[in-house]
């Protein structure tokens, strides 16, 4: 399957090398399906710490593969510039999605899914579900 046809996943911390670990560490416990067109999109332009809507809408023009771009954010005022984006209408590509999931559980979730070809509603069904996920 090529890779034209999957959700894009867009990975929003407050921290570049979050978003970075937590992108590699989902592709790679997505294990040997096909490559899900992932790109975090953490800090400032300068490399501080914070949220940049030029870097989010970046990261989502450059998964997008016309199948949807799933958005998974860590806190607060992530959510914030994310909804903002959304509400302007133009910034980020038709079919993007916010979607409310834990940071790393989420991501991994989505992007699992996400390799199978599942469509945008199921990887977002998979990366909420990931609220659920017990530890002991």
């Amino acid at each position: 399957m090529s890779d034209d046809k999957l959700v894009g996943i867009v990975l929003v911390s407050h921290s570049a090398e979050v978003a970075a670990s937590v992108a590699e560490l989902a592709k790679s416990l997505a294990g040997g399906g096909t490559s899900v067109p992932v790109a975090p999109a953490g800090g400032t332009e300068d490399g501080g710490l914070g949220t940049s809507s030029e870097l989010i809408a970046a990261a989502a023009a450059a998964v997008d593969r016309g199948a949807g771009v799933a958005v998974l954010t860590d806190l607060g005022s992530a959510v914030l510039t994310v909804k903002a984006l959304l509400a302007e209408g133009d910034e980020l590509p038709d079919g993007t999605l916010l979607v409310d999931a834990p940071f790393v559980e989420g991501a991994i979730a989505a992007v699992v899914t996400a390799s199978t070809g599942a469509d945008l509603a199921a990887v977002q069904a998979a990366a909420e579900e990931a609220y659920t996920y017990r530890k002991v």
